[in-house]
């Protein structure tokens, strides 16, 4: 039991408060991450830092997983693009933050200048999905969808494969819980894509 609960707080991320002591700005905070380039760093609205864990196995399987699935959907579909999990997003209230999966309009990115694009980019996703682990506690990921809710995301999805799960967070504020679904539809943001979860309720390996 002790080495579970060991396990479980060496994976929570780890806060780092600056603020007042140092601020830093959007710059400032990329050249920072630059440096540090195998840490997975996000940004909350109030300047603080969280240090991220690595991904375990199981969970790195199910986010290839995601990723692949929106990946095709989009190829085909061809009106946006998906971003995998090492993707960074600077959203409009100073938070920066790397959902699980995304997928931006085309429209959207073709308004950022080149060197936009090489950065983190300034907007919020229109489809964002966070997948929890066993060791991430829900409250902290329902905050975070609701953030990207209120920073414009048009649809969120959150991925529990413990409790077989599933949040859909919607623009006009409305939560949707489903427990057990077999798929989970995009429309009307995504119109024709389903993500089919079996792989995710069970590894297969």
């Amino acid at each position: 039991m002790m080495s579970q609960v060991a396990s479980q707080v060496e994976l929570a991320p780890v806060t780092v408060q600056l603020e007042p002591v140092v601020h830093l700005s959007l710059d400032e905070f990329y050249q920072f991450c630059q440096i540090n380039r195998d840490l997975r760093i996000e940004r909350t609205s109030a300047g603080e830092l969280a240090i991220m864990p690595l991904t375990r196995g199981a969970s790195g399987n199910r986010n290839a997983e995601i990723t692949f699935q929106l990946q095709r959907w989009a190829k085909e579909d061809g009106s946006g693009v998906a971003f995998d999990s090492s993707t960074a997003f600077a959203l409009p209230n100073g938070a920066v933050r790397s959902p699980d999966a995304s997928w931006v309009r085309r429209e959207r990115l073709a308004r950022l200048s080149e060197e936009e694009k090489q950065k983190f980019l300034p907007l919020c996703p229109d489809l964002v999905v966070e997948l929890r682990s066993p060791s991430d506690p829900r409250p902290l990921l329902e905050a975070k969808l609701r953030e990207y809710r209120d920073n414009g995301a048009r649809l969120g999805l959150l991925i529990d494969p413990v409790g077989r799960r599933v949040q859909i967070y919607r623009e006009d504020g409305g939560v949707e819980a489903l427990e057990g679904p077999t798929t989970v539809s995009g429309a009307p943001v995504l119109p024709g894509f389903r993500l089919s979860l079996d792989a995710i309720w069970s590894l297969g390996w």
